[in-house]
């Protein structure tokens, strides 16, 4: 046929280099961390690995610490989330509105995004310090006089989920207030304006006009950031380690002490699973419920 197409390999030439690279070290992993996840998995050479099936799985729901893990990581990001979304949404109406000098508070407010969480994370625990010695304790002492005694902060259960929570939202605004920043310049100044002239106020105009038309913007920031919460790792890591007695351990925390620290890397495994089943449950049914068309 005179207009046959003709096979052509140049684009598959293209594509083989990401396809590789998602083979080799994306789909891999996963295909064999699911492996080992049935299997009581040994490290050592010539070591035997015994097929266990899902007694890794199973054993996960009776475990204390595994609950207690689920617990910190949905209190995580059950308030850093909302905070992260309502502060940068402030944060993002008051740098559109200024007339001018809105690059430099947008790179101001951005600078924590991209900043190391090694740093931070060491940062805020040198802030954090439980002792006298602590910025924050011996500000409330000697600064303030709102307190006569040290604030026990990462030895103790509460105060160091108060000192994760206050990193973790600290160091989100940003992010979610250039996306929701991005979104302001889009909406129409004729709406505002029309709005104006019937007589809404700010208030008014932001409730009715311009949160409706951001609901798509919204909902994806809120689904990465419920992503992003739930996989809550370094800050934990490097501020408690877990203690005391596993009381701030996250899940993703307590998959690593397991795999790397007690060698436990089919029972990690699991757990690594598990974690991404309840992310994908909880993003299906935000984007099921949440989605719908923009009505202004």
């Amino acid at each position: 046929m005179p207009h046959a197409r003709r096979f052509s390999a140049t684009p598959y030439l293209f594509i083989l280099p990401g396809m590789l690279f998602f083979l080799v070290f994306l789909l891999y992993p996963l295909v064999e961390a699911f492996r080992i996840s049935l299997y009581d998995w040994k490290i050592m050479p010539g070591a035997v690995s015994t097929f266990v099936g899902l007694d890794n799985y199973l054993r996960a729901f009776k475990d204390d610490v595994f609950w207690i893990a689920l617990r910190n990581t949905v209190l995580y990001t059950v308030v850093t989330v909302p905070a992260q979304m309502v502060l940068a949404m402030l944060v993002a109406v008051l740098v559109d509105a200024l007339p001018s000098g809105k690059v430099l508070y947008r790179t101001l407010y951005y600078i924590p995004v991209i900043t190391s969480w090694v740093v931070v994370s060491l940062l805020f625990r040198y802030l954090f310090d439980p002792s006298e010695a602590g910025l924050i304790n011996y500000f409330l002492m000697h600064s303030l006089h709102l307190i006569a005694q040290p604030i026990p902060w990462l030895r103790e259960p509460g105060p160091a989920m108060v000192a994760i929570i206050t990193l973790g939202v600290w160091k989100g605004i940003g992010w979610s207030m250039i996306i929701f920043l991005a979104a302001l310049q889009t909406i129409p100044a004729d709406l505002h304006e029309a709005s104006q002239i019937d007589g809404a106020g700010p208030v008014q105009r932001f409730f009715s006009i311009t949160l409706p038309l951001m609901r798509p913007t919204v909902v994806f920031v809120l689904i990465m950031l419920v992503i992003g919460g739930f996989n809550v790792f370094l800050s934990v890591y490097l501020m408690t380690g877990g203690n005391p007695l596993h009381r701030t351990e996250t899940i993703l925390t307590y998959m690593y002490n397991q795999a790397f620290n007690f060698l436990e890397f089919g029972y990690g495994a699991a757990l690594s699973y598990l974690l991404a089943i309840i992310i994908f449950v909880i993003s299906f049914v935000q984007i099921k419920f949440l989605r719908r068309p923009i009505e202004v």
